[in-house]
């Protein structure tokens, strides 16, 4: 998706980062427990003004137990433009069968081949996004 703007930067709205966040699969999740942050690399799906993931029994699933409040952020670059998305909100693991069965619906596949049977889904409480135009620093005078 391209932005056309002169600015170096364009704050987009909340509308703007939603297209970015359809269009992209992979992303960063953090999460905080106990102290620790931690950020994961994580694919997704954004549906229906959710985020879903999903996940294998293990920390990711451990920490949001512990705090259900994340961060996600997901970006993009190319040679002469970049952009970044970071939704701020909440995540819960599905666990009623026909969450879990609408979920499996959308076809949200694993990156790496491995069983992952937990459904992780954020809804977003606020969205930022920027996209960049690219270039050398400007001559100061």
């Amino acid at each position: 998706m391209m932005f056309t703007h002169d600015d170096p930067i364009l704050e987009l709205t909340d509308s703007q980062s939603w297209q970015l966040l359809e269009k992209t699969q992979h992303g960063r999740i953090v999460l905080t427990a106990a102290g620790e942050t931690d950020i994961f690399p994580i694919n997704y799906l954004a549906s229906n003004g959710m985020l879903l993931m999903r996940s294998a029994p293990g920390t990711k699933l451990a920490e949001l137990t512990i705090n259900e409040k994340v961060v996600f952020e997901t970006d993009g670059i190319s040679s002469d433009e970049a952009w970044s998305v970071v939704v701020k909100g909440t995540a819960r693991i599905l666990q009623s069968g026909e969450e879990i069965a609408k979920a499996e619906a959308l076809g949200l596949k694993t990156w790496v081949p491995t069983l992952k049977d937990f459904y992780i889904e954020v809804k977003p409480e606020r969205i930022s996004g920027r996209h960049f135009n690219l270039g050398e620093q400007p001559e100061r005078f």
